[in-house]
């Protein structure tokens, strides 16, 4: 499906609606792929593989967000025979938002529901400079963030692999413009960990701004990666707020799996 750039861990051909997953800086599917067997039968786990990664670890970011958005528009066209919402987190949630903006502009259609986790509103960017750092200063400040072990990060040849991927990533992530400020015709929830030193509350609350629907504000325990304590309460987050735009799924279904 649509070359390197989707991967489907568990096929579920009678699926409702698919769940399209995007990594944060430096990130990999790998984050979501349990989530395949977390999710209820209903729900098919559709994972973004971007360039600089896994298997595409030899491919170079885009040059800019805009580039990205116009390669992921095309590689998503497969997937829209079906009502899809997106799950992106922190570099993959304005990733996920910029997509949705795109596929609006060229009348395709658009997510059921978009959950931005760990990352401010649009209003509230900030830019930044992380990509410009040195190798030591870099690895500091992902050791700061958590989600990177420290010990991979002492081995210099899986730091050599890895560094250059996030550094790209993280110019892309800090030198975006909003491409549009239409707001989106589908629910917003906005995910956050309450000891996240990268975002605050009010700047999670801002996407409410982006969207004519509902928004929802979900908080967790932890930090800037506190998904990755609680997987299987963030799925059925995903799930509950879900079933809400699939009227033949019976509640009792998110108990399954």
């Amino acid at each position: 499906m649509s070359g390197a750039w989707l991967q489907i861990p568990l096929p579920k051909p009678n699926a409702t609606v698919r769940l399209l997953c995007l990594p944060h800086a430096g990130g990999t599917a790998a984050l979501y792929r349990p989530w395949a067997n977390l999710l209820p039968d209903w729900i098919e786990l559709v994972l973004v593989c971007l360039p600089g990664r896994e298997q595409r670890c030899n491919e170079s970011m885009p040059a800019d967000m805009q580039a990205l958005i116009k390669l992921l528009s095309r590689a998503v066209t497969p997937i829209l025979d079906r009502p899809w919402a997106a799950f992106g987190h922190s570099m993959g949630a304005t990733v996920a938002h910029e997509l949705a903006l795109s596929l609006y502009r060229e009348n395709l259609r658009g997510p059921e529901h978009i959950f931005v986790s760990a990352r401010e509103a649009p209003q509230f960017q900030k830019g930044g400079s992380v990509h410009k750092l040195d190798d030591d200063s870099l690895c500091q400040q992902l050791i700061e963030l958590g989600g990177t072990s420290p010990e991979l990060l002492e081995i210099p040849e899986l730091r050599a692999l890895l560094l250059p991927a996030i550094r790209q990533d993280y110019r892309l992530i800090e030198t975006n413009g909003l491409s549009s400020d239409q707001v989106l015709s589908c629910p917003i929830t906005a995910m956050v960990g309450r000891d996240d030193p990268e975002l605050s509350i009010d700047e999670a609350r801002g996407w409410q701004q982006w969207t004519s629907c509902e928004f929802h504000l979900e908080e967790y325990p932890g930090n800037h990666f506190y998904l990755s304590g609680c997987p299987d309460l963030v799925v059925r987050h995903i799930a509950q707020k879900l079933s809400l735009s699939q009227p033949q799924v019976k509640l009792r279904s998110l108990d399954t799996n």
